[in-house]
């Protein structure tokens, strides 16, 4: 079982910028990709980005492309998603999830973080 920590969420106006942070603990071995959902009120959550922690290839939904970036700290084992151009469309609890198989899907991820809350406003 891996545990993930997220950190970094807030509140911040329209147009600026946060980091998140993920760490993880345990065994991490286990996790070929990690990456970052989100879950508005009264919607479904949904994925936002990944990356394959050995070769570090990354995915992005289309409304976070060119805006969102995420990275990982291999000896850290922490996992980034910088956040610029935040829209109060952004708004949400944001997960970080590990999964055994390089897939966006969310089933194959199987250990989950509690949460953070990203709150843009306009």
């Amino acid at each position: 079982q891996v545990q993930l920590a997220e950190s970094g969420g807030g509140l911040v106006q329209a147009g600026g910028s946060l980091r998140l942070s993920c760490a993880a603990s345990g065994r991490t071995s286990s996790s070929a990709v990690m990456g970052w959902f989100r879950q508005a009120p009264g919607k479904e959550r949904g994925f936002v980005a990944a990356i394959s922690w050995t070769v570090g290839n990354t995915y992005y939904a289309d409304s976070v492309k060119g805006r969102f970036t995420i990275s990982r700290d291999i000896a850290k084992n922490t996992v980034y998603l910088q956040m610029n151009s935040l829209k109060p469309e952004d708004t949400a609890v944001y997960y970080c999830a590990a999964g055994p198989i390089v897939t966006m899907k969310e089933s194959n991820f199987r250990s989950w973080g509690q949460g953070t809350q990203v709150t843009v406003s306009s």
